[in-house]
C-alpha cells in the first residue's frame, strides 16, 4: 500500500479529534488512509450522519466541525471495495468498546493540581505492579485511588499501571489493546484516570504505564485498514508485526511516539515500560526504541520532570541502556528475568520450561551483578544467550521475585504463596530487598495473597474465543501443567480479585507488617537505599544452603545472612547488631522453634557477636556492622 508524500506533512499535523475553540465548540478531524476517499460518519440521536473529509495530501484528510464538541460519536467510513466504517486510529476514548464510535475528549478541561510534583526520582523508585480491574474490589480508577494510603502505608512511591487501552468485553489483562491512545472505559473515563494520577502526585506517589508497542490486539484491530502498519517480513508470538522499518513505516513510527508523548503531557505519567521489546523489530537507524527514548528526553526539557522509559525482554540485551553515543538505545532501565528465575527455582526446586536453566544457589553471587546468561548456552533456548551487563549501574534493572507475568503465565496462575511455606516468603523479600537494583512487587505479594492471578480475557469473536482456549493449552506442554482454567469463563476472572484487607488471614496480616517495616529499611538504610552494585558482595554455600549478601554505602555496612535450606543451621559468625529478624512473633515467628534454637527474645537491635546461634530454615537476618 503506498502511503509516499506524507510523512513531511505527518510532522505538522494534528491527528485524529482535536479541539480548536472549546467556546464555540470547534473539533477538527485528521487521519491517515488509503484513498479513494474518507468521510466522518457522526452519531447522535440514534441517527448517523456522514460528512466528506478533505483530502489535504495524498493520504490525508480532513474536517472540521462546528457546534458539537466533547463526547461526540464518530468513526471514519474508507471508501473503496476494502472500506467500510472503523474506529479512528487515534481515539482517546472507545465508550461502546473496540468495535464501536469513537468519542471526541476534551483533554484542556481536566485541572490539575500536581503543579508542584517534582517528578519520579528512578534510583529511589519503589515499584508496585498492580492490575487495574482486579487490585480493588470496584475494579476501576476510583478503586485504586481508594487505596492510595494503603500503597502509601506499606512504603510504595511508584505505581506501575498494567496496559489500559481498550480491549474486547468486560475484561481481560491489558495487552490485547487496540487504538494506542484510548482508555479503557471498563475502568473509567479519561478525566477519571487524570484524576487518580493527580492524587498520586498529590500523595508522593509516581505513576508509570505499562504500554504495548510489539503487537496489536487480535479483536478491534482496524490499524490495517488505514495504511501499512503491519508487516509479513518478521513474526511476533501474538500475531502481525508492526511495521517499524518498510515501506510507509513513518505514519507507524509517528504513531507510536505521539502515543508516548500523549500518555506523558495529557495525562501526566512520569514513564512508560514497554512491554516485551525483543518482539519489536526494526532493522532502521535510529532504531525505534531509540526514538522513543530520545522523546522522552524532549519531555523532560519540556515539561521540567523526569520521565522514566523502562523494557520488558528476555534477551538479556544490554544494548537497550547506553545512549545512542556509545551504541545503545538510551533507555532508563530494563527487567531482569534471570533474578526472578534463580530465587523462583531455588526456593521452589522447579526445572519446566524455562526453569531448566536455572536452580544453583550458587548463581545467586552472579545475579547480583550481572545477568545470569551473559552468553552461555541456555538449554531451553537451545542458543547461546545474552550479553555482559556487568559495568551496567544497579539503577538499570528492575527486578522482582513475584510478576504479572510470572505469575499469570503459570497455567493455575499460582503465587508464592501456594509454592513455598511462609517463612520462605519472608526470606524471598529479603533477597528482593537487598538486591543492589530497583524492587518491584506485584499486588497481593505484601500479604501473600492467596487468591490466583489467571489469564484472562472476553473475547467477542467465538472463533477467537476457541483459539486463546486451544492455545493456552498448547503453551504450557513444556511445563507439564494440565488443568488450565478457561481464561474465557467469568469465573476465572472473578478468582484474580484481591483479598480485602479485612478478610485476611493472621499470617498475612503478620506478612503485611513484615514487608512495611523491611521497606522502611530499604527506603532509609544508607546501604540499602541505592541500588549501587558495587557494594554489593553475595556469598552462597550450595551445600548448607546459606547465602549471605553484604551491602555497603553511605558510612554502612550490612550483612543479610539466608537460610534458604529445610534444616537448622549454624549461623556464620558475625559482630554487629541484627536490625531486622524475619523470626519475629510480630512477623509470624515461630516462638517454640526460636526458643529450641536458643533465641527467645526479639533479637532486632541487640548486639551479638557469637556464632553458636542457629539460622531456621527460611531465616532472614539483617545485620549492621560497626565500622572498622
Amino acid at each position: 500500500m503506498k502511503l509516499s508524500g506524507s510523512v513531511i506533512l505527518l510532522s505538522m499535523e494534528r491527528m485524529g479529534a482535536s479541539i480548536l475553540d472549546r467556546a464555540k465548540d470547534i473539533v477538527e478531524f485528521s487521519v491517515c488512509a488509503p484513498g479513494p476517499g474518507v468521510s466522518l460518519l457522526l452519531k447522535a440521536g440514534g441517527r448517523t450522519e456522514e460528512i466528506p473529509m478533505e483530502q489535504t495530501d495524498e493520504n490525508l484528510y480532513r474536517v472540521r466541525i462546528r457546534g458539537r464538541g466533547p463526547g461526540l460519536r464518530y468513526k471514519y467510513l474508507l471508501k473503496g471495495a476494502a472500506g467500510g466504517a472503523f474506529p479512528d486510529p487515534y481515539s482517546n476514548c472507545q465508550p461502546e468498546g473496540v468495535h464501536g464510535f469513537s468519542a471526541v475528549v476534551d483533554h484542556g478541561r481536566y485541572r490539575w493540581s500536581d503543579e508542584d510534583w517534582p517528578g519520579i526520582e528512578w534510583e529511589k523508585a519503589l515499584l508496585y505492579e498492580l492490575h487495574p480491574g482486579t487490585f480493588s474490589e470496584k475494579g476501576t480508577f476510583a478503586g485504586i485511588s481508594e487505596k492510595l494510603d494503603y500503597l502509601l502505608e506499606l512504603g510504595i512511591n511508584t505505581v506501575e499501571l498494567l496496559p489500559l487501552t481498550e480491549t474486547p468485553g468486560r475484561w481481560n489483562w491489558g495487552y490485547d489493546g487496540v487504538n494506542l491512545f484510548s482508555v479503557n472505559h471498563n475502568y473509567g473515563a479519561p478525566d477519571e484516570l487524570k484524576a487518580l494520577i493527580d492524587r498520586c502526585h498529590q500523595k508522593g506517589l509516581a505513576v508509570i504505564l505499562d504500554i504495548v508497542f510489539n503487537h496489536f490486539g487480535p479483536e478491534g484491530n482496524y490499524l490495517a485498514k488505514f495504511g501499512p502498519y503491519f508487516t509479513d517480513k518478521y513474526e511476533t508470538p501474538w500475531g502481525a508485526a508492526i511495521n517499524f522499518d518498510g515501506a510507509g513505516s513513518a505514519v507507524v513510527r509517528r504513531m507510536v511516539l505521539d502515543s508516548v508523548r500523549h500518555w506523558v503531557e495529557r495525562y501526566h505519567f512520569d514513564g512508560l515500560r514497554l512491554d516485551a521489546v525483543h518482539a519489536i523489530t526494526d532493522c532502521s537507524r535510529p532504531h525505534i526504541l531509540e526514538e522513543i527514548a530520545a522523546t522522552a528526553r524532549e519531555l523532560e526539557r519540556k515539561l521540567g520532570r523526569r520521565i522514566a522509559i523502562i523494557a520488558e525482554t528476555d534477551a538479556n540485551d544490554v544494548r537497550l541502556i547506553p545512549p545512542s553515543a556509545e551504541g545503545g538505545y538510551g533507555l532508563d532501565a530494563q527487567w531482569m528475568d534471570d533474578f526472578h528465575h534463580t530465587v523462583h527455582t531455588v526456593l521452589t526446586g522447579e526445572n519446566k520450561g524455562y526453569y531448566q536453566d536455572y536452580g544453583r544457589i550458587e548463581d545467586l553471587e552472579k545475579v547480583y551483578g550481572n545477568y545470569l546468561y551473559t552468553g552461555e548456552y541456555s538449554h531451553f533456548w537451545k542458543m547461546e544467550r545474552g550479553t555482559n551487563a556487568a559495568a551496567a549501574p544497579g539503577s538499570r534493572f528492575v527486578v522482582a521475585i513475584q510478576t504479572h507475568d510470572q505469575v499469570g503465565n503459570r497455567a493455575r496462575g499460582e503465587r508464592l504463596s501456594r509454592l513455598v511455606d511462609f517463612p520462605y516468603l519472608k526470606a524471598a523479600a529479603g533477597l528482593l530487598f537487598t538486591a543492589p537494583y530497583i524492587p518491584m512487587l506485584f499486588m497481593g505479594e505484601e500479604y501473600a495473597e492467596e487468591n490466583p492471578f489467571l489469564f484472562f480475557t472476553d473475547y467477542q469473536d467465538p472463533e477467537l474465543k476457541e483459539a486463546v482456549v486451544r492455545g493456552r493449552r498448547e503453551e504450557f506442554a513444556s511445563f507439564g501443567w494440565r488443568d488450565i482454567p478457561n481464561p474465557e469463563d467469568e469465573s476465572t476472572f472473578m478468582a484474580s480479585r484481591l483479598t480485602p484487607r479485612d478478610r485476611w488471614h493472621l499470617h498475612q496480616r503478620q506478612l503485611f507488617n513484615f514487608y512495611r517495616d523491611l521497606i522502611a529499611l530499604r527506603r532509609e538504610h544508607p546501604a540499602l537505599k541505592m541500588p549501587d552494585k558495587d557494594g554489593t558482595t553475595v556469598e552462597a554455600d550450595p551445600g548448607r544452603r546459606l547465602v549471605r549478601i553484604t551491602r555497603s554505602g553511605g558510612g554502612k555496612t550490612v550483612t543479610a545472612l539466608f537460610n534458604l535450606g529445610d534444616s537448622p543451621r549454624q549461623r556464620p559468625p558475625f559482630t554487629g547488631a541484627v536490625i531486622f529478624n524475619s523470626e519475629e512473633p510480630r512477623y509470624g515467628g515461630r516462638d517454640e522453634a526460636a526458643k529450641e534454637a536458643g533465641d527467645p527474645e526479639p533479637t532486632s537491635g541487640r548486639e551479638e557477636t557469637e556464632p553458636r546461634r542457629l539460622l531456621l530454615p527460611g531465616q532472614f537476618l539483617l545485620i549492621e556492622t560497626p565500622p572498622e
